[in-house]
């Protein structure tokens, strides 16, 4: 197995709560509620600041000008082509620029972005691209399974413009390119007796994931 197969295997029921979660189910199909798909884009909106950050971070983590050039090319995507795509979006459900950056972090995407930069911070390069491995790469993983359900393209399905921009050609390079660097990291420092503290990092920020989606389902469930 791949170092990115095992650390799945290991935090296998961990990556299925996420991978798999009612939130993305709802996508799939068209019925998750308007109200968690505002909340979490608002939510995802601040994530993503925090995530530069991480990227940030990753080029001063960086032993070697290659891993440089691959951290800072990441920080450009989030900053320069992600974010502005999540604006266009946003903008398509009612929200502006001003209601992102003024709303209140959610104690989930506080939780889960400040654990991916302790990481980051205590640990070197490969911690810190173990951490950012189930957004980078998972959210990939979780594009192509919706993508392939039956109402996912259907013209009545309000979240099928999400579901394309993460199964398309541009973003699946973009998580294709985040494994082969990290299995190229995990061939210089990730020693057998390492392997247990990067599972570890592996399944936390997996667990963070998960909580991210049910922050963002409970949103769209009325109150009892």
């Amino acid at each position: 197995m791949t170092f990115f197969e095992r650390l799945k295997t290991a935090a296998s029921v961990e990556w299925l709560a996420y991978t798999e979660h009612p939130f993305t189910n709802g996508l799939a199909d068209g019925s998750l509620p308007e109200a968690a798909f505002r909340h979490y884009l608002v939510q995802d909106y601040l994530f993503l600041i925090e995530f530069a950050r991480a990227y940030a971070l990753a080029v001063y983590k960086s032993p070697r000008l290659d891993d440089m050039r691959e951290a800072a090319s990441g920080l450009s995507a989030i900053l320069d082509v992600e974010m502005n795509l999540h604006v266009k979006l946003c903008g398509e459900w009612g929200l502006s620029p001003a209601d992102l950056e003024q709303a209140p972090p959610a104690a989930e995407m506080l939780a889960y972005t400040r654990y991916v930069l302790d990481a980051g911070m205590r640990g070197d390069l490969l911690a810190l691209k173990v951490a950012l491995a189930p957004c980078v790469i998972g959210y990939a993983e979780i594009a192509t399974r919706l993508a392939s359900r039956p109402l996912a393209e259907a013209a009545s399905n309000a979240y099928r413009v999400w579901i394309a921009e993460y199964a398309g050609a541009p973003y699946q390079e973009v998580a294709a390119k985040a494994q082969a660097h990290m299995e190229q990291l995990a061939d210089r420092y990730a020693t057998p007796a390492r392997e247990a503290e990067l599972i570890a990092i592996f399944r936390e920020a997996t667990r963070l994931e998960a909580d991210f989606w049910e922050m963002a389902w409970r949103a769209g469930r009325p109150v009892q």
